[in-house]
């Protein structure tokens, strides 16, 4: 009997540091620069990896530039680079490669976000991302005041097929494009093509096979998993 009572009073706190640990509130790095918070440029590991950085332009939900958005750049964690880089190199075996649309997110444009969301009299990219919901909607199921790409583990994107030597790659049809708030946007979403789905699925199974999981309600987006720092959120600018 004593002996039981030791192993449930360790099973017991060690599920009290879970939920502790669930319970954590986020806390923000003192971190000013990449550098000092340890974030990588994906170019780095791969010069040539295709980009198209979405929130540091006007081709977004948003429909200009994010605040903290200064350069059309990928910055992750090494640990989450580190991986990326991997799906990358697993997948030009294949004739495929990765396209990303964003990294690392700063707190502040999560912030841009929210106070966009407020906005109701800024319709401008309905038909392009919302275009059956109302926007008072989007705020909570779609948009957060607190993100998981701000902790630098978690990226957005998408594949391409590629001519045999690398070269001429075109977007797989994934059924919707980026930042498509809605259904249609699930990974296993009802509706979609034989074809598109099949493509949603070869994506997350070459971004699992390195520790990435999806977010069922984004079939783009994908966090390094466990995280490196899943405490900490950061807010330097991508620059």
């Amino acid at each position: 009997m004593r002996s039981y009572g030791i192993a449930s009073f360790i099973v017991l706190a060690a599920c009290l540091q879970v939920v502790r640990a669930a319970e954590q509130a986020p806390q923000l790095s003192p971190a000013k620069t990449a550098a000092q918070a340890d974030l990588v440029d994906i170019r780095s590991l791969v010069p040539d990896i295709a980009e198209d950085i979405k929130y540091a332009g006007r081709d977004n939900f948003v429909g200009r530039p994010v605040h903290g958005y200064l350069a059309p750049k990928c910055l992750l964690l090494r640990p989450a680079a580190d991986a990326l880089a991997r799906v990358e190199h697993d997948l030009r075996a294949q004739h495929y490669r990765l396209k990303l649309w964003d990294c690392y997110r700063p707190a502040r444009a999560v912030a841009d976000f929210v106070h966009w969301a407020h906005d109701l009299s800024d319709q401008r990219t309905k038909p392009q991302h919302y275009p059956n919901l109302d926007k008072s909607k989007l705020l909570g199921v779609y948009i957060a005041p607190v993100s998981g790409h701000s902790r630098g583990a978690t990226v957005d994107l998408t594949m391409e097929r590629c001519a045999a030597d690398g070269t001429h790659c075109a977007p797989l049809d994934m059924g919707t494009g980026f930042d498509w708030f809605g259904v249609r946007a699930h990974t296993d979403a009802p509706g979609i093509s034989a074809t598109q789905l099949a493509n949603r699925h070869r994506l997350r199974a070459a971004m699992e096979h390195e520790g990435f999981k999806n977010y069922s309600m984004e079939w783009w987006h994908y966090t390094l998993a466990p995280e490196p720092t899943p405490h900490t959120l950061y807010d330097v600018p991508v620059q």
